[in-house]
């Protein structure tokens, strides 16, 4: 992963319905692209990629949702334990352009405010 670059990370699954693009930015600073279904099937390759750049010592993680289909809440606890790992090192975690779903999904569970750039 270079300063600048993007790389683009599929997961082979049926139906490919999970795909990573990470584009990172400098100053510590990520952003992941996220596709399809964010669920218990996908969760676990996304909470790998957020550990390795946890600790590639990236502080800053941003997570374009945009064209994320569905939202499970082991998707949710992913999000927030790296929130907190973060959080607790001095960086941040933040969630921009949501789609419908995620807004929706995040405005239930009461952590929109809290993610939602």
């Amino acid at each position: 992963m270079g300063i600048g670059g993007e790389i683009t990370i599929l997961l082979t699954m049926s139906e490919k319905e999970f795909e990573i693009i990470e584009d990172t930015r400098g100053n510590g600073s990520v952003v992941f692209i996220l596709k399809g279904r964010l669920n218990t099937t996908s969760a676990d390759w996304f909470s790998f990629k957020l550990e390795e750049a946890f600790k590639e010592g990236l502080k800053n993680i941003n997570l374009n949702m945009s064209q994320i289909e569905f939202l499970s809440s082991t998707g949710i606890r992913v999000i927030l334990k790296m929130y907190k790992q973060l959080t607790e090192k001095g960086g941040k975690l933040s969630i921009e352009r949501p789609s419908e779903c995620v807004k929706n999904v995040l405005g239930m569970a009461a952590l929109k405010d809290m993610l939602v750039n």
